[in-house]
């Protein structure tokens, strides 16, 4: 059953694929894979802005975040989300 709209990474970039190895990194991104966009932490979109990772869905969430002022407490430092994604749309 497809849905008419994506929203989770792994409707954009596919289902996940085990690496080889294992890192903190990965755990991150493996955990929020299946997870609907909006329901995803200011953190992880950060992770997957720096790791260009679902950015047709991330993109556009981080940005409602921001203008809407949406902190969660989750951000590494202040502002960690808007650095992100200011380096995603510095380098497009």
């Amino acid at each position: 059953m497809s849905r008419e709209k994506p929203e989770t990474v792994a409707d954009v970039d596919g289902p996940w694929v085990e690496p080889e190895i294992q890192s903190g990194l990965i755990d991150r991104c493996r955990r929020g894979w299946n997870v609907p966009v909006a329901l995803l932490t200011n953190d992880l979109l950060a992770t997957y802005l720096r790791q260009k990772i679902g950015l047709a869905l991330v993109v556009p969430e981080a940005r409602r975040r921001l203008d809407a002022g949406y902190v969660d407490g989750t951000e590494l430092y202040d502002e960690e989300l808007g650095v992100a994604l200011a380096a995603v749309e510095g380098a497009a």
